[in-house]
């Protein structure tokens, strides 16, 4: 038996906007522990023996993927790059294919499928649901895992149990999100359990059914995984095969049709931290019911979580609250209305805001940029360069540069000419020169960059040679 876990990190997580961003969603961030979402996830595995994971996720956070499994010093099976959004049964195909391309022998390949920002506080409870769930998946049945609900929850999908097999139950019936009062009869019978979107299958068994189920969802990601290419560490899925995919989820596309599904109940301190609600409640709470992450003063609060990122949050008299500053914005909501953060974010959206999509420091394969101030033809940034790093061979057709060396040794390409600049040295690049910042020192370089010129938009950007596949893009 070959056990390969499968994380799929599609997702955008605007529920906890203004921490998660498009670009830089809520499974790379540390939430509930000092490692991102992701990370714990990957890490959850450990004591089951499995081979390294096959990540799918989309291109935008292809390098924040490959960066937290470097620092986890963990080599994946593949990444796979979504080049389109089609929901979680396309997903967990494509990983199915690349699984079976890694280990070509196995005998039993088997798929662990978890979503990359789940939190589970109980990491040796949900090994052995795992370990109970394989003896039904070596079987050719396909598990899903069921969560022991702790409370009426109006927001999960259920899982009604039928019946009882030695370490599973049979699946009599799939339940959309409930209304409160169902909510409290599913909870009360104890025949129902939260569907937590995590499955176990043999990958030949799951595309087996989703073959016979959905034809063409199958066909799809046949035709696109082997038009595939490698790029990097990454394997770059073929768009316009993929686009032709039909989108589902592996709930609708496969497990509510196969006769194969079976449920192992989960008691692991689960929670998908899926709105700043659940959120607080996965975190240690005082005496009055508050969170507090950050530089944060409080008098006479209670019930709130009250998140700082860079300044000082004081709080009188706050009940039942969230709020959350970050560089760039802050959010403050009655808890009972934190949910409504979606229409907020819809309607940055009509209005254009860049924060929907990017903190103000964005992260960059070779390390982050910080726009620290900007006004009519200038803006300010302060560039960190990871040990070894270089931007890409670049130039801009409508601004200048000025680049002052705070602390580390850059060195410097300008017009084919190279130097290097150490603390409080500078330097000049003029509008259309060819230049580039490496790092080859081994510790972070930090730059303040001043830009001039008639346009500072980032699409302004031609590229020549980059280390990470991004040559001759803009942006």
């Amino acid at each position: 038996m070959t056990l390969v876990p499968v994380i799929l990190s599609g997702g955008s997580g605007t529920r906890l906007w203004p921490l998660s961003r498009e670009l830089h969603p809520k499974q790379f961030l540390p939430l509930v522990s000092n490692a991102s979402m992701f990370q714990d996830t990957v890490l959850r595995v450990q004591g089951l023996a499995a081979q390294a994971p096959v990540v799918v996720c989309n291109e935008q956070h292809r390098f924040m993927v490959a960066e937290q499994l470097r620092q986890l010093a963990i080599k994946p099976t593949a990444i796979v790059l979504e080049p389109a959004a089609r929901n979680t049964a396309p997903a967990v195909a494509l990983a199915a294919l690349a699984a079976i391309k890694a280990h070509p022998d196995a005998a039993s390949l088997l798929l662990l499928v978890l979503p990359a920002d789940h939190q589970i506080n109980q990491p040796q409870a949900f090994v052995a649901a795992v370990q109970r769930g394989l003896k039904a998946a070596t079987a050719n049945k396909l598990v899903t895992f069921g969560v022991v609900p702790s409370a009426a929850e109006t927001g999960y999908g259920y899982i009604k149990k039928g019946e009882a097999l030695q370490d599973a139950y049979t699946i009599a019936q799939f339940v959309e999100k409930p209304s409160r009062d169902k909510a409290a009869a599913y909870v009360a019978s104890t025949d129902y359990l939260w569907n937590s979107g995590m499955f176990l299958f043999e990958a030949r068994a799951y595309l087996r059914e989703l073959k016979a189920f959905e034809p063409a969802m199958y066909n799809a990601c046949e035709t696109a995984f082997a038009k595939a290419s490698l790029d990097l560490d990454f394997t770059r899925i073929d768009l316009q095969s993929f686009e032709a995919c039909p989108s589902n989820s592996i709930d609708y596309a496969v497990m509510e049709k196969t006769k194969d599904a079976v449920v192992v109940p989960l008691e692991a301190g689960w929670s998908d931290v899926g709105s700043w609600a659940s959120l607080r409640e996965s975190l240690p709470q005082d005496d009055r019911g508050n969170v507090m992450r950050g530089d944060v003063v409080i008098e006479d609060t209670s019930g709130s979580y009250l998140h700082s990122e860079h300044r000082l949050i004081a709080a009188v008299g706050l009940k039942d609250h969230v709020v959350v500053e970050t560089r760039d914005a802050v959010f403050v909501a009655p808890n009972d209305r934190a949910q409504d953060v979606k229409a907020l974010v819809n309607k940055l959206k009509s209005l254009k805001r860049s924060e929907v999509s990017v903190h103000r420091e964005v992260a960059r394969p070779w390390g982050s940029y910080d726009s620290i101030d900007f006004g009519d033809r200038f803006q300010v940034k302060r560039l960190t360069v990871k040990p070894g790093a270089q931007l890409s061979l670049q130039m801009h057709h409508h601004r200048a540069e000025h680049w002052i060396v705070v602390s580390g040794t850059a060195q410097i390409t300008c017009d084919g000419k190279e130097f290097l600049l150490s603390e409080n040295e500078s330097t000049y690049i003029p509008v259309g020169a060819t230049h580039r910042i490496a790092n080859p020192g081994k510790l972070p370089l930090h730059i303040i960059e001043v830009q001039s010129g008639s346009y500072l938009g980032e699409d302004d950007i031609v590229r020549f040679e980059d280390n990470y596949g991004r040559q001759g893009t803009k942006g």
